[in-house]
């Protein structure tokens, strides 16, 4: 709703255009939800227990912190390399396949498959706190 309830028309140049805005949208959101959880308003720190068992959202898998810090993790893989962190934002956020993805890219799917295991492994190292190397 977010990404085209606005208080002007959105003219999307192409798809890649698109999903990027799609994927931006979608981050931003979960970002702003993690970012709500941990706020003392809303218990901060303390654990929260739930009377009624819920399911969970698919998509979210990762704690409040873990988000946070993904977040972070693709901050800096975006200063270093642009068409990788943009490739998991696409993945991550927007929900596409390597195949989708690599399309609104302009990349082939083996470059993109390329790209995703070396950004998925930097992305981990960066997340576990592990030194380069």
């Amino acid at each position: 709703m977010r990404l085209v309830d606005q208080t002007h028309t959105q003219q999307w140049d192409n798809s890649r255009h698109f999903f990027a805005a799609a994927a931006e949208s979608m981050r931003r959101i979960l970002i702003e939800r993690a970012r709500q959880k941990q706020s003392l308003k809303r218990g901060g720190k303390h654990q929260q227990v739930e009377f009624s068992p819920e399911i969970e959202p698919s998509f979210l898998p990762l704690a409040c912190d873990d988000i946070l810090g993904l977040d972070e993790a693709i901050e800096k893989l975006q200063e270093k390399h642009p068409r990788k962190a943009e490739l998991i934002k696409l993945r991550f956020y927007a929900g596409l396949t390597t195949a989708q993805a690599a399309h609104t890219l302009g990349i082939s799917t083996t470059t993109a498959e390329n790209d995703w295991a070396y950004a998925r492994a930097w992305l981990r190292l960066e997340m576990s706190g592990e030194p380069d190397g």
